[in-house]
């Protein structure tokens, strides 16, 4: 149903430990700068159904995090929140030296946004920062449950089946998850299209980001994830959540409206996928922020 497009070009970046990151541009070149990026495990191809929706207006890079989506797999030593970090301002640089120095609004969705803020150059090669349920983690009463959910995460990450016969295996137990019973049609199928490649043995598929890669991530991110400042970060920022009155299926979803100078929105009966859920409402939200800040 989604038959994601070539892009006009591509550029690999070495960001250390022997891994690279392969940045792809689509869209209108003449456009502002959209940046985007995706959430652990999954890859930035999965978000065609929201991004799809920019092409016209918009110049977009879109790359994989390390060891995730169309990037080779590099060591599991360094697959952790700060060399994602790391990566970010790697990838900034490179955008910037190879396709012009143009204003970058940067669009992640949740590990992805946390690595951003997290960046040394903390926004400062940011016009805006734009995020979709980031997992952020506020002190206070829901200290005990983000660690609880993150730990019991890790440990179901840890032991995820990483072979399958075919693709369709994938997407029909993607079916059975509580995480995926609100996306829209063809996304099931391009979860599998896009996180599984061929194995080398020639039998079959297997995860792109393995297990113990993402349960690394996810036991180890909790850590990060409290130590945010939003109201320190050096760009204009906007939060888009998904509907904190909801059981949540990933982490507990934080509720940011009490902070006074977080621009915070939710989207009601939106999960944390919420972009592969609600895509029309999600580029309504932002563009709303972005005409806000004078960028579009």
């Amino acid at each position: 149903m989604w038959e994601l497009p070539e892009p006009s070009s591509t550029l690999d970046v070495p960001v250390g430990d022997d891994t690279v990151i392969t940045l792809r541009r689509h869209g209108n070149p003449a456009g502002p700068r959209l940046v985007l990026s995706h959430g652990s495990g999954l890859a930035i191809d999965l978000y065609y159904p929201f991004w799809s929706l920019l092409t016209d207006d918009f110049d977009l890079i879109v790359y994989d995090l390390r060891n995730h989506g169309r990037n080779a797999l590099g060591p599991l030593a360094g697959h952790h929140v700060p060399a994602l970090a790391r990566d970010q301002d790697l990838v900034f640089a490179a955008i910037d030296a190879h396709y012009g120095n143009e204003p970058k609004i940067g669009v992640y969705h949740s590990v992805s946004s946390l690595v951003t803020l997290l960046a040394p150059s903390n926004g400062s090669e940011l016009a805006a920062l734009v995020m979709f349920d980031p997992p952020l983690r506020k002190p206070g009463l829901t200290h005990e449950e983000y660690d609880d959910a993150s730990l019991r995460n890790a440990a179901m990450a840890r032991a995820r089946m990483r072979q399958f016969a075919s693709r369709q295996i994938l997407a029909d137990l993607a079916q059975l998850s509580p995480n995926f019973r609100r996306v829209v049609p063809g996304v099931l199928e391009l979860l599998a299209e896009t996180t599984l490649r061929e194995s080398p043995s020639g039998d079959g598929y297997e995860l792109i980001c393995p297990p113990e890669y993402e349960s690394q991530l996810m036991e180890y991110g909790r850590i990060y994830a409290v130590g945010v400042d939003l109201l320190g970060f050096d760009c204009p920022l906007k939060v888009i959540g998904a509907d904190p009155t909801l059981p949540y299926a990933f982490l507990p979803t934080m509720d940011l409206s009490e902070m006074a100078g977080v621009n915070y929105d939710f989207l009601p009966d939106a999960t944390h996928l919420l972009q592969l859920e609600q895509p029309e409402n999600c580029v309504a939200l932002m563009l709303e922020f972005l005409e806000e800040q004078g960028l579009i």
